[in-house]
């Protein structure tokens, strides 16, 4: 009995994790095909999350998209999370330096998730989506926390799925293995159009206690302005904030070795 209520409970995780990583809204038979499970089964799942508010059906296109009590639970999690209410202030202060949209993301199973953002006053500017899991291969935000991962941990994303998000995206091993090497040598992560057309970002990586990679921050923009020199001059201004966001959490300073 424990192992069925086990893997029902994974069938509900799954459900719900499917609307974080993709579409917003889902059918039954999608969601039996994506999980390959049968569509009794998923009805079952998503008709009890609508009873209690984790998931909404529209009764036109039969369709379910997350619901209020979902919203409410990602609220109270943002709201409570402590590298959030530390990096916050950091945040502001960094793009006000910079005048582009600074950005903060927590490393979470399989990728990372922006948990804010303070957005760029310029007419043009670039903004994030909050809560989406994104791969650590792609973009500056995620190579800054794959860098400092352990070398097995590193290697397990290498050998895995390596998708390409962009035509700027980097997926050949090989190369991600250099691009991570430098990264850990000057503290930054540098991009160029690898996760989003048209954006550019330097971002920097964030350690707690014990010096574990937690997340990491970004400057980002459009890449008119963020070209890679622009890039390199924010360079200074990322990696101290990171690590004065790193210290506010107990790590004494400085890259781990």
């Amino acid at each position: 009995m424990a192992s069925d209520g086990t893997e029902g409970a994974g069938r509900v995780a799954d459900v719900l994790l499917r609307f974080v990583d993709g579409p917003q809204s889902w059918g039954v038979s999608a969601m039996a095909r994506e999980l390959d499970l049968s569509k009794a089964v998923v009805h079952r799942i998503m008709r009890s999350l609508v009873d209690r508010g984790l998931l909404s059906l529209d009764s036109t296109s039969r369709a379910y998209s997350l619901g209020p009590a979902a919203a409410a639970i990602g609220a109270r999690a943002l709201r409570d999370s402590k590298l959030r209410r530390v990096s916050l202030p950091l945040l502001r202060e960094l793009q006000s330096a910079t005048g582009e949209t600074t950005t903060l993301s927590a490393r979470v199973p399989g990728g990372r998730v922006y948990l804010d953002q303070v957005v760029s006053t310029h007419e043009i500017n670039m903004t994030v989506e909050l809560g989406r899991r994104f791969p650590l291969h792609a973009g500056g935000s995620g190579r800054a926390i794959l860098a400092f991962l352990p070398p097995e941990e590193v290697e397990i994303v290498l050998h895995g799925e390596l998708r390409t998000l962009t035509s700027a995206t980097q997926v050949d091993p090989d190369q991600l293995r250099t691009l991570l090497a430098e990264t850990r040598s000057n503290g930054a992560a540098d991009s160029g159009g690898e996760r989003q057309p048209g954006a550019g970002s330097v971002a920097a990586p964030i350690f707690d206690l014990d010096g574990q990679v937690v997340g990491s921050i970004s400057v980002c923009g459009p890449i008119h302005r963020l070209t890679p020199d622009a890039r390199r001059t924010y360079v200074p201004h990322v990696t101290e904030t990171a690590d004065r966001i790193s210290r506010a959490l107990g790590w004494h300073g400085g890259l781990p070795e």
